[in-house]
C-alpha cells in the first residue's frame, strides 16, 4: 500500500476548477484487476464533481500493474473499490 500512496502523491493533481469551487470529498472508483495485473472496467461509484471524478479515473487507468488476486496460489481477476480523497489545505 505504501507504493500506492507514493504513486498517488506523484500523479494525482487537484483540478483547478475544484480548487476554485472549494470542492472536497471522496471519489469511489471501482475497477477490475486482471490476472496479469492490468486494470480494466474503471467506473465511478461516488462522484464529487469539479473535475475530481475524471482525475480519479485517470490516475487508476494509468496506474502501474497491480498484484493480482490469488485463489489457492493461482492469479485470478478481482474487483477493487478504492476511495480517492480530495481535500484542500
Amino acid at each position: 500500500m505504501e507504493a500506492w500512496y507514493e504513486y498517488l502523491r506523484k500523479n494525482l493533481n487537484y483540478p483547478s476548477q475544484a480548487r476554485r469551487m472549494g470542492t472536497e470529498g471522496t471519489v469511489l472508483v471501482r475497477f477490475v484487476v486482471n490476472k496479469d495485473g492490468s486494470v480494466q472496467d474503471v467506473e465511478l461509484l461516488r462522484t464529487i464533481g469539479g473535475g475530481c471524478d475524471e482525475e480519479a479515473m485517470k490516475v487508476i487507468q494509468n496506474s502501474p500493474a497491480w498484484n493480482p488476486g490469488k485463489m489457492r496460489g493461482i492469479p485470478v481477476r478481482s474487483r477493487q473499490v478504492i476511495p480517492i480523497k480530495f481535500k484542500l489545505n
